[in-house]
C-alpha cells in the first residue's frame, strides 16, 4: 500500500495512507412490466438533463439521483457554519470536498488492549461517542484483537479491514519517538477517478505517555482528548494553527472539540451517500 506523510508536529503524525484503485460496483436494475419503460424513459430523460447541465457531476452523485443510493445512518449533524478553524488531510480531486469515510456504512473499529491503561475501554468509548456525535457517523465495536498491524491496515483487504486503535512503543512505532503522544490516519480507495472514500485506519496512542498521565490528576480527560484528537485525524481532519481547536497542533489543555472542529466534523459526516 502506498503511504504519504502528511503532517508531523510537537504531539502527533498523521498521515494519509495513499490511493488503492478499485472498480466501482454498479447495480443492475430490475426489469419490470407495464409501466417500467415509460418511466425509465423520463428517467432518462432527467438523467441526460442533469448530466449536460452539470458535466462535472460524478459517479455516485449519479447513482442517488436515479435511486440507486443508500440512506444515511444518521441525520446530518448542524453547526454554526463560518465559526472556528478547520482543515481536511484530503480533498477529492478539483474540490474543496473532503475525503471521508461512508455515511452510509457504519465504521468498524477495533481495540489492541496491550500496553494500555487499566481504563482503556473507557478513555475509547467516550472518544469515540464525541466523534460520532460531532460527525453523524455510526462507529460498531467489534472487540480487542491481537492486531498490530499499523503501519498496513489490511493490505489488499483494506475495505473490510476494521480501524485499529492500540498502544505502542516508539521501537514498534517509530513515529511515537519523541514527544508524539499518538498518531492518527485513514486510507482511501479510488471508488471512481474522481471520488475517493476512506475504507480503515488506524490509531496508534504511547504506551508511556498514557502511564504517566493516567496516574496524574485530570489525566483521563486529558487522555480522552488525545484520543479524539487522533480519531479526529482518522475521520479526515488535519492540523490548525489555532489553540482554541482541539486539532491544534500543539494542543496543552484543550479536553473538548472546539467550534471550528465541530465545523469540520460536521461537514466530513455531511458527505454524500456511496
Amino acid at each position: 500500500m502506498h503511504r504519504r506523510l502528511a503532517e508531523l508536529d510537537r504531539l502527533d503524525r498523521t498521515y494519509g495512507l495513499g490511493t488503492m484503485p478499485t472498480g466501482s460496483n454498479r447495480r443492475r436494475a430490475r426489469r419490470d412490466h407495464g409501466a417500467f419503460w415509460p418511466s425509465m424513459l423520463v428517467t432518462l430523460v432527467v438523467l441526460v438533463a442533469v448530466l449536460a447541465l452539470t458535466p462535472g457531476v460524478s459517479a455516485y452523485r449519479v447513482r442517488a439521483l436515479v435511486g440507486l443510493g443508500d440512506h444515511r445512518l444518521h441525520d446530518v449533524v448542524t453547526t454554526r457554519h463560518g465559526q472556528g478553524q478547520f482543515r481536511f488531510t484530503n480533498t477529492q480531486p478539483g474540490t474543496r470536498e473532503p475525503v471521508s469515510y461512508n455515511p452510509c456504512r457504519p465504521i468498524h473499529y477495533v481495540v489492541n488492549p496491550a500496553g494500555a491503561p487499566a481504563d482503556y475501554l473507557s478513555l475509547v468509548e467516550q472518544a469515540v461517542t464525541e466523534v460520532a456525535r460531532a460527525t453523524g457517523f455510526e462507529f460498531e465495536y467489534d472487540g480487542t484483537t491481537g492486531d498490530r498491524d499499523f503501519e498496513n491496515r489490511g493490505g489488499l483487504s483494506v475495505r473490510s479491514t476494521p480501524v485499529l486503535i492500540g498502544w505502542a512503543t516508539p521501537e514498534e512505532v517509530p513515529g511515537l519517538a519523541g514527544d508524539i503522544a499518538g498518531l492518527g490516519g485513514s486510507a482511501y480507495v479510488e471508488r471512481t477517478p474522481d471520488h475517493r472514500t476512506y475504507v480503515t485506519g488506524m490509531v496508534a496512542l504511547d504506551t508511556e505517555v498514557f502511564a504517566r498521565l493516567s496516574s496524574q490528576p485530570g489525566g483521563f480527560e486529558a487522555l480522552r482528548a488525545i484520543v479524539m484528537h487522533e480519531l479526529g485525524h482518522v475521520v479526515g481532519l488535519a492540523h490548525v494553527q489555532d489553540p482554541s481547536e482541539l486539532m491544534y497542533d500543539d494542543n496543552l489543555g484543550r479536553t473538548s472539540f472546539g467550534p471550528g472542529d465541530l465545523e469540520g466534523l460536521a461537514r466530513l459526516g455531511a458527505v454524500d451517500c456511496l
